[in-house]
């Protein structure tokens, strides 16, 4: 029986990948590792030169109308919203006893045996963004707050066990993904993540993971002192960090975070330029600027926020428009129609009276 670890990403993530990738292999060698990737290959990608056992692209997944719920969904939408399709697959593998899944900008630094032993009492392993109240006004802006938005639970990993109750939630998760995988936070969603919130309520099986070195990350580090160095190993409150989540480091939010509520702890810095240093050595400044395949038409005009929500929210045009990124034919093209229709596209009118 063995452990399957995946990760889902688009080909302008493939350095953070290998550098996950890497982690596991170094630190958990008999485990297999999936990498899903929602976009093109790039030319010259050569699985048997990659750290990863197998490559699964979105003709794999089975994803009934599989144009139509691409076109429909933003990157991080589609990166998200096919972890639920992938967990199902890896489930049905033979000899698959559990799946963990990992985001890209993770690492794992240590062995992950203490974190597969929560498995012989539960099916579903989850890892709040908070394992205690915040004492500060401003941290709970900073992170309280963010957490009502955004989802109690970081979907930056989850586990899931092959049994009948992990294969139950999964076939949940799946499906709700599926129809409602939006980033839209007025109506309670955010991609993957705010669905989880119901999870331990559903399944009776949910463990829900306090361990001080599980996701270690910024919004975190007001309750997690983090100490060690890289050659002896990092620990959180004493006991050992097990993964670490590089969340926002694109954005810059991870280090205006780590400024604000990781200063006293300088070998989350010295990690933090280990990290930047080992991306950059897996192709970080020649593979970041790959455009995302569903990102525009075949026309190559770009696809809109405006273009995917229209869409989706109208059943009429996705019936009139099965293959929405086409646009070289005006009479069978939504691009055509959403320039000659789409009332967002109008100047506004003047006031009349």
């Amino acid at each position: 029986m063995s452990t399957h670890i995946y990760t889902s990403i688009i080909a302008n993530y493939i350095p953070k990948a290998r550098v996950l990738a890497h982690s596991v292999k170094q630190r958990q060698p008999e485990a297999i590792f999936h990498l899903f990737i929602s976009d093109a290959l790039p030319d010259g990608f050569d699985v048997a030169n990659e750290p990863f056992d197998r490559v699964w692209i979105i003709d794999d997944l089975g994803i009934e109308n599989a144009n139509q719920w691409l076109f429909e969904h933003s990157i991080v939408e589609v990166s998200t919203g096919i972890k639920g399709f992938a967990l199902l697959k890896l489930l049905d593998l033979p000899g698959c006893s559990e799946v963990l899944y990992f985001d890209p900008d993770m690492v794992v630094l240590r062995r992950l045996d203490g974190l597969l032993k929560h498995f012989n009492s539960a099916s579903i392993l989850l890892t709040p963004h908070l394992t205690a109240p915040e004492n500060t006004i401003e941290a709970i802006l900073d992170n309280e707050f963010s957490v009502l938005k955004h989802g109690i639970y970081n979907l930056g990993f989850v586990g899931v066990k092959n049994s009948a109750e992990g294969q139950r939630f999964a076939r949940w998760w799946a499906s709700r993904l599926q129809y409602f995988c939006f980033d839209d936070i007025p109506n309670g969603l955010f991609t993957d993540q705010r669905w989880v919130d119901l999870a331990p309520a559903f399944f009776p099986g949910v463990a829900i993971l306090h361990h001080p070195g599980y996701n270690v990350c910024t919004w975190n580090l007001t309750h997690r002192t983090v100490e060690g160095s890289l050659d002896s190993g990092l620990t959180a409150n004493g006991q050992p960090v097990i993964f670490y989540h590089f969340s926002g480091l694109d954005s810059g939010a991870q280090k205006d975070m780590l400024n604000k509520y990781g200063s006293q702890m300088p070998v989350l810095r010295e990690l933090r330029d280990w990290y930047l240093t080992e991306c950059e050595r897996m192709g970080q400044t020649e593979m970041s600027s790959i455009p995302w395949k569903y990102g525009r038409f075949d026309n190559g005009a770009p696809i809109t926020e405006a273009h995917r929500t229209r869409y989706r929210e109208r059943g009429d045009l996705r019936n009139a428009f099965p293959q929405p990124f086409c646009a070289t034919e005006a009479s069978e093209s939504y691009y055509h129609w959403f320039e000659a229709n789409d009332e967002s596209r109008k100047p506004a009118r003047a006031w009349q009276f």
